[in-house]
């Protein structure tokens, strides 16, 4: 017998001997690795009289962002107590030449979705560490505030309120930076009047690819001003910036119906952003197999008729919601309640799906924040978002409804869908964002949320999956759809996404941003690449 055991228990042994070999080795891989992530930290970089954070739990931070899909690890984190930090930091960096790797993102709030604010092995800013002056808000005939490109709209609006004053464009979301949206664009609903956030900025400052910092308008350094609008953090770091106010009510009359008929959803939202006066918001979404949708509105909303409500049956239908908002001080609610009356009149929604509410202006405008604190208590906040969001030219519209809402589009019980128009006429087109070439598009935005570990229809896979077939569809039809918070894979896809503005867009890298330092996450240029 110990003739057959002694055997077994010799490889016993030497299992045991190869395990604790490789243990050691794989220990000992760490460390070397370890090591050499430190000494790949340019040593100059490591002595700058900057706050400069190494640490894995600041760069992990960093390395996330709202999409939850993308993570990029830097190789350290600036908190920034100044712009004179930013310059510095760029400015090294552009000084070390096409040598070096290094590449720098500006990150805010970290809504990003897609690892745009980003940097694998380069610099990323926390742009909310910015300690700059506090907010001025200047009255007058023409009302501003200056404020830093670090700074969050939900406290502009609180701060503006104060003197009476609020920005005129919004995001539906105002836990954003400042910088962080006026490198895209900033819509919501407001945007058919006042046209986006980039169209209500009257000047920056902005820190750019070689470290310069510089102060620039519509008429003082133009190029670079309208360049950073909507440039996707190519150009600069907004530093600063200042926002066109206007007097700020107090309460909002926020109304919702439902039209059954697409064509008649869209003939009255045109002919709304269109009307003088009419109301101050207007976007819409769609509501794809859905039940007992109007009981959930009662929470909030009351119905204008509750038992032609209590009748209304939405199982199985595809619905299309048309939400509204008429600003007011308490003094105007009279002449207010006979407008609104008037206005809807000329609607051609369903009758017994007229719902309306009375909020503060604060509460309407903060709306989503609310949202946000029920799926946190919920931990369903930090989950994938496989957001996606498109301009659609008017004159396509309704074949694009008809095959992504009546085809691919299932349900949308996992994030709502936001369908909306604006004004091409209240966009500036010296801009670097890209918009459809008609004077009428849509917001189409599909906001889903991925739950986690699902291999069903509330996947990320299959989130992913119909996002790409509605991609395609659009590419096949050529229906001239552009994506706002754009993501593409290769620079030809982004020559295409930009049009007739790529020229321009690529003079325009080559100016403030020679060795393609900033904004790496979008992907769109590599470091030392030639602009020739």
């Amino acid at each position: 017998m110990r003739y057959h055991y002694q055997p077994f228990s010799l490889v016993g042994e030497h299992n045991i001997m190869f395990l604790r070999s490789f243990i050691i080795l794989f220990l000992s891989c760490i460390v070397i690795r370890l090591s050499l992530c430190l000494s790949s930290i340019p040593s100059t970089l490591k002595t700058l009289p900057l706050n400069l954070n190494f640490d894995e739990a600041s760069l992990r931070h960093a390395a996330r962002d709202f999409g939850n899909r993308y993570q990029h690890h830097p190789m350290a984190v600036l908190h920034p107590e100044s712009v004179p930090d930013i310059a510095a930091t760029i400015k090294h960096i552009w000084l070390m030449g096409p040598s070096s790797h290094l590449t720098v993102a500006a990150r805010g709030h970290g809504h990003s979705l897609q690892g745009q604010a980003q940097a694998h092995g380069g610099i990323v800013i926390n742009m909310e560490s910015l300690k700059v002056k506090e907010m001025q808000v200047y009255g007058g005939n023409s009302p501003y505030v200056d404020v830093s490109g670090g700074e969050l709209w939900i406290n502009i609006l609180h701060e503006t309120l104060r003197y009476g004053y609020a920005p005129r464009s919004w995001t539906d979301y105002l836990h954003l930076t400042v910088g962080g949206t006026l490198s895209n664009a900033g819509v919501s609903g407001q945007a058919f009047k006042h046209g986006p956030q980039i169209s209500n900025v009257q000047q920056l400052e902005i820190v750019t690819g070689t470290g310069e910092v510089v102060n620039c308008s519509k008429e003082h350094n133009g190029e670079l001003f309208h360049s950073a609008l909507g440039g996707l953090g190519q150009f600069g770091i907004i530093t600063r910036a200042r926002i066109l106010l206007e007097p700020a009510p107090t309460k909002v009359k926020w109304i919702r119906v439902l039209y059954s008929d697409f064509s008649a959803f869209t003939r009255d939202q045109e002919q709304l952003i269109s009307a003088e006066n009419a109301f101050d918001y207007i976007e819409g979404f769609v509501i794809i197999n859905r039940t007992g949708l109007l009981n959930n509105w009662r929470s909030s909303f009351n119905p204008q008729d509750p038992v032609q409500a209590s009748h209304f049956k939405s199982e199985g239908r595809t619905l299309y919601c048309l939400e509204l908002a008429k600003y007011f001080s308490l003094e105007e609610i009279d002449v207010v309640n006979q407008e609104v009356e008037r206005d809807l009149s000329y609607l051609s929604y369903i009758p017994s799906t007229l719902f309306l509410t009375e909020v503060t202006y604060v509460d309407f405008l903060d709306r989503v924040h609310v949202s946000e604190v029920k799926l946190r208590s919920k931990g369903l906040w930090d989950v994938p978002h496989p957001w996606l969001n498109l301009f659609i030219p008017k004159s396509k519209i309704h074949s694009f409804a008809q095959v992504v809402f009546g085809n691919i589009l299932k349900e949308t019980s996992n994030g709502p869908v936001l369908i909306y128009p604006v004004n091409k006429s209240r966009w500036d087109n010296r801009t670097s964002v890209a918009i459809p070439d008609e004077d009428i598009f849509y917001l189409v935005a599909f906001l889903t949320s991925a739950v986690p570990s699902s291999n069903g229809t509330d996947g990320l896979e299959y989130i992913l999956s119909q996002n790409k077939r509605i991609l395609e569809y659009c590419e096949r039809a050529q229906l001239g759809a552009k994506q706002y918070l754009p993501h593409h894979s290769t620079q030809e896809e982004w020559r295409d996404h930009f049009g007739s503005k790529w020229e321009a867009f690529l003079k325009r890298k080559s100016l403030y941003d020679p060795l393609a330092i900033l904004a790496p996450g979008q992907g769109i240029f590599q470091k030392t690449v030639s602009f020739s």
